[in-house]
């Protein structure tokens, strides 16, 4: 297809073309990631979440600009932002954020709306960055919406995943009740300039003290994911505790330390072997996404919508369970030859 092989020749128009039809699940997107799949695996992968106003946005920012000037690095930025559950809009407001980076021909910055996703991720994030991952970007960031203990979701996504605080924000067990503070492999407390720093990075490091997990377990739709099983030699244990970050992302105070940070933990990642434990996970989990998805689509084409509306209207009238609904459904479509599981 044209547009995989302009994607892999640095063609940046065909890549903004390319990520449209991802966004909207084109047929010709999803043959395009067909084709770019054996091109993927060699980018780095950093998520960036936190609540609302802890300035993730002008973090990342800073972050991006280290990476370009120092380590010369091509960068790509997903910025997902979420979408009005009224008007399905979305401001897409991030690259105001980002300004410094615009005319650099080596980072590309995506804005894209969860478009009721849960977890604050779209769905079509993890194409997004298979298709920057192909065309040669080293480093891609994604950027969340912020919207709590859902964000768990970029963990699946990301190999180092950033956790951004700030002081001021709620009582400093808030950060604690906080699931998302569990997926963490850096702790970033940003606006650390700001009164009550001490007392966040003394929550965090008393969270830190009580938790030495031997593997990282994070839930996914229910489901408890096992994605970091420490391996042991005869010196020492090769476990990851999570460091805490403390930057000011406006003064650019903090981002040498916090990328040496992102360094180590690189550098952690392949020598426990940890990578390859990620990478199999998040295919793991995408590959039964889009079963699911296939599995739900082929079971709407093979159920009669009559006959659904019927079962849910005894279902409304309390003259059937849920589970027996479901039971029915599902006992339809298998007698069926070429139903859902035919």
């Amino acid at each position: 297809m044209a547009y995989s092989q302009a994607v892999l020749n640095g063609d940046r128009l065909a890549l903004a073309r390319l990520l449209t039809q991802v966004e909207n699940n084109t047929p010709d997107g999803r043959a395009a990631l067909i084709e770019l799949f054996p091109h993927t695996g060699r980018a780095h992968l950093i998520g960036v979440t936190g609540a609302p106003g802890t300035g993730k946005s002008s973090l990342v920012n800073q972050l991006a600009l280290y990476y370009r000037k120092v380590e010369n690095k091509r960068l790509a930025i997903v910025a997902v932002d979420p979408s009005s559950p009224f008007t399905g809009g979305a401001v897409l407001g991030d690259r105001v954020r980002m300004r410094d980076l615009s005319g650099d021909p080596n980072v590309f910055i995506r804005s894209m709306a969860t478009r009721g996703s849960l977890g604050g991720l779209a769905q079509s994030t993890a194409n997004m960055v298979q298709v920057f991952d192909a065309a040669g970007f080293d480093i891609i960031i994604i950027e969340t919406v912020g919207a709590g203990q859902s964000e768990v979701d970029v963990a699946r996504l990301a190999h180092t995943t950033l956790v951004v605080e700030a002081p001021g924000l709620g009582d400093d067990i808030q950060a604690i009740k906080a699931g998302i503070l569990e997926i963490a492999d850096i702790l970033v407390i940003n606006k650390a300039d700001r009164p009550g720093v001490e007392n966040t990075e003394k929550a965090l490091k008393s969270m830190l003290d009580l938790a030495h997990p031997t593997e990282r377990v994070f839930q996914h739709h229910g489901s408890a994911m096992r994605t970091v099983a420490p391996k042991q030699d005869s010196s020492a244990t090769l476990m990851w505790i999570p460091p805490i970050q403390k930057t000011v992302s406006i003064e650019s105070k903090g981002i040498v330390e916090l990328a040496e940070s992102i360094g180590r933990h690189v550098s952690h990642l392949r020598q426990s072997g940890d990578w390859a434990v990620r990478e199999r996970t998040r295919l793991e989990v995408e590959l039964e996404a889009l079963i699911r998805e296939a599995l739900l689509t082929r079971f709407w084409e093979d159920v009669p919508q009559k006959q659904y509306e019927d079962i849910l209207e005894k279902v409304m009238q309390r003259n059937l369970s849920p589970w027996e609904a479901v039971k029915m459904l599902l006992t339809n479509v298998k007698q069926r030859p070429e139903g859902l599981i035919g």
